[in-house]
């Protein structure tokens, strides 16, 4: 059987490696051993904040939409629970977005909510 050679093959990996810690500190981005784990740590990060970003998007709607309901006289969980009881369609993305944007919309979704 032929020799098989493997040296592209770890140059490649190697080199994609580098190319994905360019940029951090110190020895993580340049020595093999400290760049796998930055690396590894760095999409371990990745992975579970991608999921946070949601939670914090959430909450800062849910804080824009009550700081809007109050100036009507309304509660977050009143106006809330009005706008299921009356089966409006509006997702909290969309109502903090019309509340930051068109408070005048906003006032009229909380008048057909009363």
């Amino acid at each position: 059987m032929p020799r098989v050679k493997r040296g592209i093959g770890h140059l490649k990996k190697r080199k994609s490696l580098l190319k994905r810690v360019k940029g951090f500190r110190n020895g993580r981005k340049n020595l093999i051993k400290l760049a796998k784990t930055a690396d590894m740590k760095a999409g371990a990060n990745a992975y579970r904040d991608r999921r946070r970003k949601k939670r914090g998007m959430r909450a800062l709607w849910q804080i824009r939409i009550n700081a809007a309901a109050r100036i009507e006289g309304f509660s977050y969980s009143k106006f809330i629970g009005a706008l299921k009881e009356k089966s409006v369609g509006l997702d909290r993305k969309v109502l903090s977005e019309i509340a930051k944007e068109q408070p005048e919309v906003f006032k009229q979704i909380v008048k057909f909510v009363k």
